[in-house]
């Protein structure tokens, strides 16, 4: 049992973009605090690795002490300091995407903390070779017709079969970039053009399903089980199941097919040491597992009625340390 000089360093964006009440990060970071734990943030930017010849490898950040004062709700960040990170027991990689180098070489420097009694979560090689809409290919039983490209011609001919298509970025997040196309719609071409002037990633194009019937199913996942989940609506006049963009949340259970999904999943997700994960269901299709920074925590908690030690950040951080 560890004592209550636990210590735990947040690798997060800064608390100026974050939304205080509503963010899973600052969540499991309350979580924390009210268990005796000592908290670290610093950002991405801030992260950094030394050769020291034979003395090996520093890797370290510049950040701060962080704490949470109950009375007026406010996040407090002590004075600035440069930290070890093998001297914390735990480092939570967890600022959001976009999944491109920066991203990348963060989980480079992080895996040299690999042998060191501090553990990265999630693991920065599962991050690496997971990216959100890549890992769920493992699965092609799960998925909805589905094909990743840039090859218009391709495109076109998969829409000329399921009709409807959905064309998203194969590295997009938050719902930023999502399109859908119907049958005999002439702005493909357009579209195509005007996304590869913009990126040179592949697209993942997959048959439209009706989301605004369906919802969009969060689950949040911990070690491979499902504790909590919560469906999302479009709002009027679009399509995309994000908070981000309006859609509106509502209370959601889990179906025998989502069983039989988060089953199938569990035994990956433990392998490769993602241990929080947030996977996206819509009717029987797995969509997206998202491992880089979930998110839906409170939202989930709040329509099971769940309060105190029954909370998800209570179980993420008893699952860690049990």
């Amino acid at each position: 049992m560890l004592t209550a000089m636990t210590s735990i360093a947040f690798q997060m964006d800064s608390l100026a973009q974050l939304n205080l009440k509503f963010d899973s990060t600052l969540y499991l970071a309350r979580a924390a605090l009210a268990r005796g734990y000592e908290l670290f943030h610093y950002e991405v930017s801030k992260l950094q690795m030394e050769m020291r010849g034979s003395n090996g490898v520093s890797i370290a950040a510049s950040g701060h002490p962080l704490s949470y004062d109950l009375n007026t709700e406010q996040w407090i960040l002590g004075e600035a300091q440069v930290r070890e990170l093998k001297s914390f027991d735990v480092v939570l990689m967890r600022q959001d995407p976009p999944f491109d180098l920066g991203y990348i070489s963060a989980t480079h420097i992080l895996e040299n903390l690999k042998g060191t009694k501090t553990r990265v979560i999630n693991d920065p090689v599962g991050v690496r070779n997971a990216p959100e809409k890549l890992l769920v290919t493992t699965f092609p039983q799960l998925m909805p017709p589905t094909l990743i490209t840039r090859d218009i011609k391709a495109i076109e001919t998969f829409r000329s079969e399921h009709k409807d298509i959905i064309i998203k970025p194969l590295h997009g997040h938050a719902g930023h970039g999502i399109f859908h196309l119907r049958d005999g719609d002439d702005n493909l071409p357009a579209l195509i053009e005007t996304l590869s002037a913009m990126t040179n990633e592949p697209w993942m194009i997959q048959k439209f399903l009706p989301i605004q019937q369906m919802g969009d199913k969060r689950i949040v996942m911990l070690d491979g089980e499902p504790v909590g989940c919560y469906t999302r609506f479009p709002a009027v006049g679009d399509m995309r199941g994000n908070a981000r963009v309006g859609a509106r949340t509502e209370k959601s259970e889990l179906t025998k097919r989502d069983n039989e999904i988060c089953a199938i999943l569990k035994p990956v997700l433990r392998e490769r040491g993602l241990f929080l994960a947030g996977i996206d269901v819509i009717g029987d299709y797995l969509t997206e597992i998202n491992v880089t920074s979930p998110t839906g925590l409170i939202v989930a908690d709040q329509f099971a009625g769940r309060t105190g030690k029954d909370t998800i950040p209570e179980k993420f951080w008893q699952k860690i340390f049990s």
